[in-house]
């Protein structure tokens, strides 16, 4: 076998030297470099897949709070149709009392001024039936002094 590495111009020494050396550098390496980049890198995988489930945890929570708030969107838009429509009716029963307060207003001050006119008129009858009864004595009187004299 010597001849085997000298015809190659190896020695065996320096080849077993070299063997032991590079066993070192591969159990150091793995020992310090390879071992270290396999744990980053599960450590790394492990965040990566609690960031997806986060991902899509918040995916969930988005979409949920969406349909609430779609929901409450529904609600209240009920709420104001409703608020609305009472708003109305209240406005509407307002509009009738106000008009039958106003007929009602309306029908008492016809009725008070028709009674003022009534009583305009029986006065106004009553002070010509005077004047006719003063304007008559006033004849009298002047026919009556007329043929005394």
């Amino acid at each position: 076998m010597d001849q085997f590495f000298a015809a190659f111009g190896l020695d065996w020494r320096l080849l077993l030297i070299q063997a032991v050396n590079f066993g070192l550098l591969l159990g150091a390496l793995t020992y310090f470099l390879y071992k270290p980049i396999l744990r980053i890198i599960d450590e790394r995988r492990k965040a990566i897949e609690e960031s997806v489930v986060k991902a899509q945890q918040a995916d969930k929570n988005l979409a949920d709070a969406k349909k609430e708030g779609e929901q409450m969107i529904g609600e209240a838009a009920r709420e104001a149709e409703k608020l609305s429509a009472e708003a109305r009716s209240r406005a509407g029963e307002v509009r009738e009392e106000i008009i039958k307060e106003a007929e009602a207003r309306a029908a008492s001050t016809l009725m008070d001024a028709s009674e003022q006119a009534d009583e305009a008129k029986r006065r106004a009858l009553q002070e010509s039936e005077r004047e006719i009864a003063r304007a008559a004595m006033l004849a009298a009187e002047k026919i009556l002094e007329g043929k005394s004299a």
